[in-house]
């Protein structure tokens, strides 16, 4: 029988066990399904700036996607905003990305048996192909706001997946009204933020529009890097 737990932030994807799957819905995982669509290759993500810096150096081409405290960080190709690569041709390209929440807790989910990103996007494919490899344990990390707070969107985003995982009932129409007059999303709607933009909201909120799960794997270099689950297979870490 499938055993669903919930855990938070880095100290959580550390000690996660079974398939992992890191929830950051504002945005950092939310726009790891913008960049696929957008015809993204590979997604590399990185715990530090310097890493992502060198790894860019490695990957030819390769675009930059980072922020801290939400903004862009000098020097890197886009922010962490859905908006800002949601029109833009990236067609076979490879993105580094490295963010204050999300991408700490895909570098440092050790123990997973595999790792797959959450986010509203594309929760029900997510749990769609979780339920195919019919696990044990399924283990969902809230990274929260800036990995260290817990935050309303990614604590409903868990709650959706384990409501998919285990059969149970969810109310997904309060989802959108809920986080509208969340304090977790005020950010998007402060004139004074404009690295924040209201259309990264509805963009992040756009539930079951991408039509694929997104699992890690290694390359030859053993390098950790995200790629749309196409097929129904597992990969090593």
């Amino acid at each position: 029988m499938l055993r669903v737990e919930k855990t938070d932030f880095v100290s959580g994807a550390n000690q996660a066990r079974g398939v992992v799957v890191i929830i950051d819905v504002f945005r950092a995982f939310s726009v790891a399904c913008y960049c696929f669509m957008r015809g993204v290759r590979a997604i590399y993500p990185v715990a530090e700036i310097d890493t992502a810096l060198s790894l860019q150096k490695e990957l030819p081409g390769a675009i930059l996607i980072g922020e801290r405290y939400g903004k862009k960080l000098p020097g890197f190709d886009f922010g962490n905003s859905p908006t800002e690569i949601k029109e833009v041709d990236l067609t076979g390209k490879t993105v580094v990305q490295t963010t204050h929440a999300g991408t700490q807790g895909v570098a440092n989910a050790h123990q997973a048996e595999e790792i797959l990103t959450g986010a509203f996007v594309n929760a029900k494919a997510t749990a769609d192909y979780i339920r195919k490899q019919s696990p044990k344990l399924v283990t969902l990390v809230r990274m929260g706001l800036n990995g260290k707070i817990p935050s309303d969107e990614d604590t409903l985003c868990a709650e959706y997946l384990e409501s998919l995982l285990l059969g149970l009932d969810f109310n997904l129409q309060s989802v959108e009204p809920k986080l509208r007059q969340s304090a977790f999303s005020e950010r998007f709607f402060d004139p004074t933020k404009p690295w924040n933009p209201p259309s990264d909201f509805d963009l992040c909120l756009a539930v079951n529009t991408y039509p694929y799960a997104i699992s890690s794997a290694v390359d030859e270099q053993a390098r950790l890097f995200l790629r749309p689950q196409l097929t129904n297979f597992n990969v090593t870490l």
